[in-house]
């Protein structure tokens, strides 16, 4: 059973997925109208109950996805995670990881159209995991970090890479147009995930693998990054952790490779599923 978010008849809803067909959830779990509100109401549990007791017949391909958290109350990124990344783009391990934020418009949902910015033809693809958090709050022990995940799903940290390099300082701005990420498909539970080490991570363009990586090879891993992050903020019910791309970026490639009209992007993650887009000018 996994969790998403979705659109029916132009109304945001919430439900479980299993088996091509949906559970709506919505308004049944302790008044939760969204994914956020029932995490924050902690009735996940509730929740996988009462889709087992009362499965949906609703198909999902009357639906349409919405990225796994669409409204976060932050998105806090990971950059050079990976040895194999780091090397590539030429930098060195720093003592503190790299962190930035992504704004909610930047991301698409699974199967939604990816979008290439009418000021860039330099959109670039990173394949990663992402972390929905509890309600945590701050100053996280690294010991007890993991009891605060709710879930894992993948996420596609589209960069913007020309607008990514205008300052030497931050990089914000080339990871924030429009629908230029993704998020999706849906969040697996945590506790369903025995050990996080385990999995492994590719990027697929159009059929051909551009990154490989397993989760162990996180430089700096999840107890620290979630510990780290709450030393500054409070981490909020369905804040989202993106973890960090291995190496394997398009911009590094000879020759470079970026993405362009019609390109599929599948992010693919054992035990949690796979997040796929193709790719659309933008339009004005």
């Amino acid at each position: 059973m996994n969790f998403i978010s979705f659109l029916k008849d132009g109304e945001e809803k919430f439900g479980i997925s299993q088996d091509q067909k949906i559970t709506d959830l919505t308004g049944k779990i302790n008044g939760s109208n969204s994914l956020k509100e029932l995490i924050f109401s902690n009735g996940l549990h509730e929740a996988r109950r009462y889709a087992e007791n009362n499965p949906g017949d609703l198909d999902i391909k009357l639906i349409n996805l919405l990225p796994v958290i669409p409204n976060p109350s932050k998105i806090i990124c990971v950059g050079l995670n990976y040895h194999d990344h780091v090397k590539e783009t030429e930098k060195t391990v720093a003592d503190n990881p790299v962190t930035f934020q992504r704004f909610n418009d930047s991301q698409a949902a699974h199967l939604e159209k990816m979008i290439i910015p009418y000021a860039s033809d330099k959109l670039d693809f990173e394949g990663e995991m992402a972390l929905i958090m509890k309600e945590s709050g701050s100053h996280i022990k690294e010991e007890d970090a993991l009891n605060h995940i709710a879930g894992y799903s993948c996420y596609n940290d589209g960069s913007v890479r020309d607008w990514q390099r205008h300052t030497k300082s931050t990089f914000g701005m080339g990871k924030n147009f429009k629908k230029t990420g993704s998020f999706g498909p849906h969040m697996v539970l945590a506790e369903d995930i025995e050990d996080y080490k385990k999995l492994t991570l590719e990027t697929v363009l159009n059929g051909e693998v551009m990154q490989s990586a397993s989760l162990s090879q996180l430089i700096f891993d999840l107890p620290f990054l979630i510990s780290y992050v709450s030393k500054a903020l409070p981490w909020r019910a369905g804040d989202v952790l993106v973890t960090g791309t291995p190496g394997g970026v398009g911009f590094k490639r000879n020759p470079p490779i970026f993405l362009k009209e019609g390109d599929k992007v599948d992010v693919k993650i054992s035990e949690i599923g796979t997040l796929s887009n193709t790719l659309q000018n933008e339009v004005l």
